[in-house]
């Protein structure tokens, strides 16, 4: 295969890694990156940047750059980039593997537990999990609403967009919300332009990259027209789940509105054992798309167990994959083209309304029934927020009060 990368990429020093090199240090990190994406990204520069030293800190900002502004997890995507220069092909799948597998074991596990054990979805640690997920939940509106959200415009679109999915309470309207965001923000918000720099080269062509990227795009728009044809549940699912993966911007938080719209109306996943899944999600290591895992575990056959959690993970990871690997050799040209700099801001801002709603329905309206559901909810979200309490220590906290406050 040729490599007709982009002109001015500054060429890398021969790949001197395996697969299975990659894969050891990234199963290290997916057993003890606690933190979110951000602390992912600091322990990726810790290891990749300042002791192994596999590439210098222009190349790797460059790459979180990319996958900040493409839709999806930065954290992994980022770690597939790096897998990519380090080992080829193999390497982006085994550092995808690595930084995955624990916490997606961990949470089919506890997915039979809740399916197994009618008893204890309905149990009063599990709602300490559900009041958990209002803290997290609200923690990333307040967070994502400072930093995407500066102006009046961008506010707008926001609370436009909340209100949007909360009177329009259907499975397109978040997909709606942010392609109205996009245009306005392609129309109104002003972005100023980013000088041409050289980035480099992981060994994709052009060719391979247009390649890619097209298979993202004809996944995108012909697995819900094959989900409708066929009337399948796997089918459905991860056209559901791939579509979630396709169109999450902003963090792994933004996905919970979109994985719920696709399980909890067709009655695949109860609620309680939606947020209870994302509530034990916050206490893994590693990516929070990982949540997918425990879902597909949790639904009815012919998904359920590990097939279906197994599936419905490598649907959600998928477009991270198409993406990033296809996006690299043109992403000097992609960041110079103010219109989508523009759109971007716009949609940024429109996924911060849609986290708002979910905040909202199912998060609040599923976990705060009581004073003291409010209460254990704020006791969380100052620990998380303004103690800067590890996530794990917080859910073991508020499993704990939840159990005490049940009846």
């Amino acid at each position: 295969m040729t490599h007709d990368v982009a002109p001015g990429a500054r060429d890398t020093e021969n790949r001197q890694g395996s697969p299975v090199e990659v894969l050891t240090i990234f199963l290290r990190l997916g057993l003890t990156s606690f933190g979110g994406p951000i602390a992912h990204l600091g322990y990726f520069r810790a290891e990749f940047v300042e002791r192994r030293r596999w590439l210098d800190d222009n190349s790797y900002s460059d790459l979180v750059a990319l996958c900040q502004f493409l839709p999806g997890p930065a954290s992994s995507q980022v770690g597939m980039g790096l897998g990519l220069g380090r080992a080829g092909w193999l390497g982006a799948a085994a550092a995808w593997l690595g930084f995955t597998l624990p916490s997606a074991i961990a949470l089919i596990l506890f997915a039979f537990g809740v399916v197994h054990w009618a008893g204890l979805a309905q149990s009063g640690v599990i709602h300490g999990l559900k009041v958990m997920a209002v803290a997290v939940v609200a923690q990333a509106v307040w967070g994502m609403a400072k930093s995407l959200c500066p102006d009046r415009l961008r506010g707008g679109i926001a609370i436009a967009s909340a209100m949007l999915v909360l009177t329009l309470p259907l499975s397109f309207s978040q997909i709606l919300a942010i392609t109205l965001g996009g245009i306005i923000g392609w129309s109104l918000i002003s972005a100023e332009h980013i000088p041409t720099t050289e980035h480099r080269n992981y060994g994709v062509s052009r060719t391979t990259g247009a390649v890619l990227l097209a298979l993202f795009g004809a996944l995108l728009l012909g697995l819900p027209a094959l989900a409708a044809l066929c009337n399948s549940m796997v089918v459905s699912g991860v056209s559901g789940f791939y579509q979630a993966g396709s169109l999450v911007f902003g963090g792994g938080h933004v996905v919970l509105p979109l994985l719920q719209a696709s399980v909890v109306p067709p009655g695949w996943v109860s609620n309680d054992t939606f947020l209870a899944g994302y509530g034990a999600a916050q206490a893994v290591p590693g990516p929070l798309f990982t949540f997918a895992a425990f879902l597909g575990a949790a639904m009815p056959v012919p998904l359920g167990g590990w097939i279906g959690g197994i599936v419905l993970l490598l649907a959600i990871f998928l477009p991270s994959f198409l993406l990033v690997a296809g996006a690299l050799p043109y992403w000097e040209s992609l960041r110079q083209l103010d219109g989508i700099r523009q759109a971007m801001s716009g949609i940024n801002a429109a996924v911060v309304g849609i986290l708002g709603a979910a905040l909202y329905d199912p998060v609040w309206t599923s976990a705060i029934h009581s004073r003291a559901d409010l209460a254990l909810a704020l006791a969380a979200y100052g620990m998380l927020a303004f103690g800067r309490v590890s996530p794990v220590f917080v859910v073991g906290l508020a499993g704990l009060g939840g159990g005490l406050l049940a009846p």
